[in-house]
């Protein structure tokens, strides 16, 4: 079914209205919740200098070219939003698996569009990539308060698939986006870890901060399961039947070398990551988001 189609069903349209609610709510219940301000006033861009002139702010007097040449001169600035974010939400279909009130697709689909409606209440721009093998909807960076919903509608995906080779799909949105900004991942990274690894690395490379929400079920992390039973692949149609107790710590052991791995790729990349059960509280991630902004303030 054409996407407009499908949009304009009864059932899409309630499901699109119930996640820019719960988006809503989930955002202005966490910021009453704050006693610090969200909004952190407009970033500036170095423009040039000029020369000195009286009545000028002293506060941007190069202090530096008068020791060099003996002459005031004054920086100027560019204003600029805050923040150009990108949303880069996985829908492909190992995202489907959950064992709580939301599986990880509707939980990350509500961090994302939580998230979308923050940056949009802080006047910065807000756009998403919606991406299973390969993008499936892609959506540009706006600020106007009405586009939440046209993001919203990008993770409406039809019929999921496998993920790719994640690398080739971050190349291609760094050639998409090749003006800096910050751009969020939110997936359950369960994809050829090396391209992973390699296209994170890339974005960094081309000046975007990176935050990582790296969404994961309860059951996946802790391995609950006993007596006899059968796994099915969600991105493939092999199946195991066993005794998951055999299994456990096996299982275990090789998570934590991946959770292991993926933390120590991403903290020398200077990559921000941050690992989520779905049995959180969905303001954890706005609450590192907001932690994130922050520090970058700090640091700049």
């Amino acid at each position: 079914m054409p996407d407009s189609k499908r949009f304009l069903h009864p059932e899409a349209i309630k499901r699109i209205a119930r996640m820019d609610l719960r988006a809503r709510h989930v955002v202005e219940g966490f910021l009453s919740g704050m006693h610090r301000s969200p909004y952190f006033g407009q970033s500036v861009e170095f423009l040039q200098h000029r020369e000195y002139v009286a009545g000028d702010d002293l506060r941007h007097v190069d202090w530096k070219v008068w020791a060099r040449q003996d002459r005031l001169y004054v920086k100027q600035f560019e204003e600029d939003t805050n923040l150009r974010c990108t949303l880069l939400v996985d829908v492909s279909n190992s995202m489907a698996y959950g064992n709580g009130p939301l599986n990880k697709y509707e939980y990350a689909c509500t961090v994302a569009s939580s998230l979308a409606y923050l940056i949009l209440r802080q006047q910065d721009g807000v756009g998403a990539v919606a991406f299973d093998e390969k993008v499936r909807a892609q959506i540009p960076i706006r600020s106007k308060r009405n586009h939440l919903l046209s993001i919203i509608e990008s993770f409406n995906v039809h019929r999921p698939k496998d993920k790719t080779e994640m690398y080739g799909l971050f190349r291609q949105v760094a050639q998409d986006y090749p003006r800096r900004g910050m751009m969020i991942l939110v997936s359950d990274l369960l994809a050829d870890r090396e391209g992973t690894i390699k296209g994170l690395r890339l974005l960094r490379q081309r000046g975007h901060d990176v935050l990582v929400f790296h969404i994961m079920d309860d059951d996946e992390l802790d391995f609950p399961f006993a007596g006899p039973t059968r796994f099915d692949g969600l991105e493939s149609d092999d199946f195991l039947n066993c005794n998951p107790r055999a299994l456990r710590d096996g299982y275990l052991e090789a998570l934590q070398a991946f959770l292991d791995e993926v933390r120590r790729q991403c903290a020398r990349n200077t990559i921000d990551y941050a690992l989520i059960r779905t049995s959180q509280p969905l303001d954890v991630a706005l609450a590192t988001f907001l932690s994130n902004r922050l520090g970058m303030h700090h640091r700049n």
